[in-house]
Parts: structure tokens; sequence; C-alpha cells
């Protein structure tokens, strides 16, 4: 639950930065959110999510890996 947060914080962050500074626009940022809901219901979703956990997986293995 506390990646899935950290996931949307981050995306939305994102979705700021590029509003602000990319131009990009308001509408562009809503279809890409109606996107997100329509693959969230879809037979697809299962598998961004394993994608996602397995990504986040790796890159949290590898950044403990290495001595500060």
């Amino acid at each position: 639950m506390a990646l899935s947060i950290s996931a949307v914080v981050l995306l939305a962050i994102v979705v700021f930065l590029l509003i602000r500074k990319a131009g990009l626009k308001g509408g562009h940022a809503a279809v890409c959110v109606l996107l997100g809901f329509y693959l969230a219901s879809s037979s697809v979703a299962p598998t961004i999510t394993e994608l996602t956990t397995n990504v986040a997986g790796m890159l949290g293995a590898s950044s403990s890996d290495r001595p500060f």
C-alpha cells in the first residue's frame, strides 16, 4: 500500500511539472488520468501491477546493495 501511495504522489508531481514547464495542457492530463482509470479496470491491470511491483523491487534491491 505504501508503494501505491508513493507512486501516485510521484506521478502527480511529474504531471504537475509537465503542465508547468513542458506545456502539457490540462485536457491532455485529464485524458491521461482517464486512460489510467480505464487501464485499472481492464484485463491488463494485473500485468501492469506485477510489472510496477517488480521494477520497484529491483530499484529497491539495487539501492540497498550500495554502501553509504
